[in-house]
């Protein structure tokens, strides 16, 4: 029969999707660990802090919590 397949082929066929599978995980793996996920999201959270829009957001919040101290010591 033409569609029967050696056992040697189908071996093959086991290895390519065992090695599929495991470089499938591993890149799961990796996207998902969270020291690297916690280091992307600072690395962002830098970028956008250097942006322009960035240091004026920076600015801005810290105007204000400046503006809310010196508003708690004169209630004091």
């Amino acid at each position: 029969m033409a569609g029967e397949r050696s056992a040697d082929d189908i071996q093959r066929d086991i290895e390519k999707s065992r090695a599929a599978l495991a470089s499938a995980v591993d890149q799961l793996a990796y996207r998902g660990n969270p020291k690297r996920l916690v280091e992307q999201g600072k690395q962002s959270l830098k970028e956008k802090a250097r942006s322009p829009q960035g240091k004026a957001v920076l600015g801005v919040a810290g105007g204000l919590v400046v503006l809310l101290i010196i508003r708690r010591i004169r209630k004091h």
